[in-house]
C-alpha cells in the first residue's frame, strides 16, 4: 500500500518539483547566488550576524559555485528545489548553526519574486537592443528611400502615391513608442522585492535600498504586500511584447501583399527565397510567413501571460511563479529571433520603381491632387473640384485608359460641364498635377511624405532612437555597476 502521509507524492515530484527544479537551475542559479552574497552584506553591515559568521557564509557559499556544475543536476526528489539544495550543500559545509544564519529575515517569497523580476530584466535588456537594431536598419532603408515612390493602399487598394521612406517612418515611429512601452514595463520591473519577507518584511532591521542597489535594481519597491502580491509588472511587460508584435504581424502583412506577383512593388532578394519543389517558376518569399507565424506565437504566449493572471488572489500563490515565468522566457526568445528575421529580411529588399509607376497610372492614385489643384488654381469649392475629377476617372475606366491617356480637351469638356465655364489650368499644369512626383513634393505638411516634411521626421525619430539608446546604456551601466559594488561590498563589509 502506498504512503499518502509522506510529501511529496510521486506523481506530485514528477509534475510540479522536477519541472520547477529544472526550470531554477537553468535560469536562476547565478541570480540566486547573488542574492544570497547581498543579503549576506546586509545582515553583517546591520549587525545582524557577525563579521565572523558572514566570512564563513561567503567562503562556503564560494566553494559551492567552485564545485558546483548547475548544468550537472539531477531531480532525486530529496531537495524539494534549488534552494533547499544549495542551503543544504550550505549547512553540510557549516553546520545548521552558522548556515542557518543566512535566511534570517528573507523567505523564498521575495527571494523567488526578485529572481523572477532579476531574470525578466535579462530578458527585457536583450530584447531591447534588438528593437533599437531593427529601427536604426529601418531608419537607414528609410533614408535611402526618401525619394523612391510607392502606393499607399487603404483597405487593400490603391490610394495616394507616398515614398517608401514615408511609409517606413510610420513603422519607425510606432516602434518608438515599442521602446516607450518596454522601458516603462523595465521600469516597473526594476523595484527589488528583497526585504518583503513573506509579505510584511520582518522585525530584523534590514537595508531594503542598499540590497536593491546590490542586485542592480534602481530601488526597492515600496509595500512590502505589493512586493509578493502584485503581477502588474508581468502584465505589463507581456502586454508591452504583445502591442510590440502585433504591430510587427500587421507590417508583415504588408510585405506578403506587396511582394505578390501581382503587386510585385517589392523584390526579395534570392537569399530569402524558397523554390517549389515541383513548380520550378516560384519564387516563394516564405521568410514573410516566418516573421508572420513567430509574432504570432509571441503574441499568443503574452496573451498566455496576461490570461493566467486574471481572477487570481492578490496574494502569494504559484500561478506567477516559474510555471508560468518560463513561458514568458520563451516569448522572449522567440521574439528575438523573429526581430533578427525582420532586421535581415528587410535590409535586402528593393522597390521595382517601373512596376510602382505603372501601376499608380493604372490605379488613378493621383486624382486626389488634381482636385486639390482645381481648388487652389480655379477658385472653385472642393466638392466641385471632386466631381471634375471623379468624372475624368470614370470615363477614362470606361475608354480602358489610364492617367497617361488623359487629353487636356478631355479634361477641359469635364470642368465646363460641372462648372460652366473653361478651366484657367494650363495642358502643362494639368500634367504636372497628375504626376505622383508632384503628388508627394506638395504634401510638405508636418509628417507628410514631401523631402523637407520626411528629413524633419526621420531627424525626430533618429533623436528619439539616440535618447532611447541613451537610457538603454544607463541600465546596462546600472546592472554592471551592481555586479561590481557586489564584489567590493562582499571584501569590504565582510573581508572576503
Amino acid at each position: 500500500m502506498k504512503d499518502l502521509t509522506r510529501f511529496p507524492s510521486p506523481i506530485y515530484q514528477e509534475t510540479v518539483l522536477e519541472p520547477i527544479f529544472e526550470a531554477f537551475k537553468e535560469n536562476y542559479y547565478d541570480e540566486m547566488m547573488a542574492i544570497n552574497y547581498a543579503h549576506a552584506v546586509i545582515l553583517v553591515e546591520q549587525g545582524i550576524i557577525t563579521k565572523e559568521e558572514g566570512q564563513q557564509i561567503v567562503g562556503a557559499l564560494q566553494e559551492i559555485e567552485q564545485q558546483l556544475v548547475p548544468e550537472s543536476l539531477e531531480y532525486t526528489g530529496e531537495y524539494e528545489d534549488l534552494f533547499f539544495y544549495i542551503e543544504k550543500q550550505l549547512i553540510s559545509k557549516l553546520g545548521m548553526e552558522v548556515a542557518g544564519k543566512l535566511h534570517t529575515g528573507r523567505s523564498r517569497n521575495d527571494i523567488n519574486i526578485t529572481l523572477f523580476k532579476m531574470k525578466t530584466k535579462q530578458h527585457l535588456f536583450a530584447l531591447l537592443n534588438e528593437v533599437v537594431a531593427l529601427q536604426e536598419t529601418l531608419l537607414q532603408i528609410a533614408e535611402d528611400n526618401k525619394e523612391t515612390l510607392v502606393i499607399a493602399y487603404t483597405h487593400g487598394q490603391p490610394a495616394q502615391p507616398t515614398t517608401f521612406g514615408h511609409y517606413l517612418g510610420a513603422l519607425i515611429e510606432i516602434l518608438g513608442r515599442d521602446l516607450d512601452r518596454l522601458l516603462n514595463a523595465y521600469s516597473t520591473t526594476d523595484q527589488c522585492s528583497m526585504g518583503a519577507a513573506a509579505i510584511t518584511t520582518s522585525g530584523f532591521p534590514l537595508n531594503r535600498e542598499k540590497i536593491a542597489t546590490l542586485l542592480g535594481f534602481s530601488q526597492a519597491q515600496e509595500n512590502s504586500y505589493g512586493c509578493i502580491a502584485a503581477v502588474d509588472y508581468l502584465m505589463e511587460v507581456y502586454s508591452a511584447l504583445r502591442i510590440l508584435f502585433i504591430n510587427l504581424g500587421r507590417f508583415a502583412q504588408d510585405l506578403d501583399f506587396w511582394t505578390s506577383f501581382e503587386i510585385g512593388h517589392l523584390y526579395v532578394p534570392n537569399e530569402f527565397v524558397q523554390v517549389s519543389s515541383i513548380m520550378p517558376q516560384k519564387r516563394n518569399p516564405v521568410a514573410i510567413e516566418h516573421i508572420r507565424i513567430q509574432a504570432s506565437i509571441v503574441v499568443g504566449l503574452c496573451d498566455t501571460m496576461v490570461s493566467s493572471m486574471r481572477n487570481t488572489p492578490f496574494a502569494d500563490m504559484n500561478d506567477a511563479e516559474d510555471p508560468i515565468q518560463v513561458v514568458g522566457f520563451d516569448a522572449f526568445n522567440k521574439a528575438r529571433r523573429c526581430l533578427k528575421l525582420v532586421k535581415g529580411f528587410v535590409a535586402g529588399l528593393q522597390v521595382d520603381e517601373a512596376k510602382v509607376k505603372k501601376h499608380m497610372a493604372e490605379s488613378f492614385v493621383t486624382i486626389t491632387e488634381l482636385a486639390d489643384s482645381l481648388v487652389r488654381e480655379e477658385n472653385i469649392s472642393f466638392r466641385a473640384a471632386h466631381e471634375v475629377a471623379s468624372i475624368l476617372v470614370r470615363n477614362l475606366i470606361a475608354e480602358g485608359k489610364n492617367l497617361r491617356s488623359v487629353k487636356y480637351g478631355q479634361f477641359e469638356a469635364y470642368f465646363q460641364e460641372v462648372t460652366g465655364r473653361k478651366p484657367h489650368i494650363s495642358p502643362a499644369k494639368l500634367a504636372e498635377v497628375l504626376d505622383p512626383t508632384y503628388f508627394v513634393q506638395v504634401r510638405n505638411c508636418q509628417g507628410g511624405p514631401a523631402l523637407p516634411a520626411l528629413k524633419a521626421s526621420l531627424n525626430k525619430y533618429r533623436r528619439k532612437l539616440d535618447d532611447h539608446q541613451a537610457t538603454i546604456e544607463r541600465l546596462a551601466r546600472q546592472e554592471q555597476g551592481a555586479k561590481k559594488l557586489l564584489q567590493t561590498e562582499v571584501h569590504t563589509v565582510i573581508g572576503i
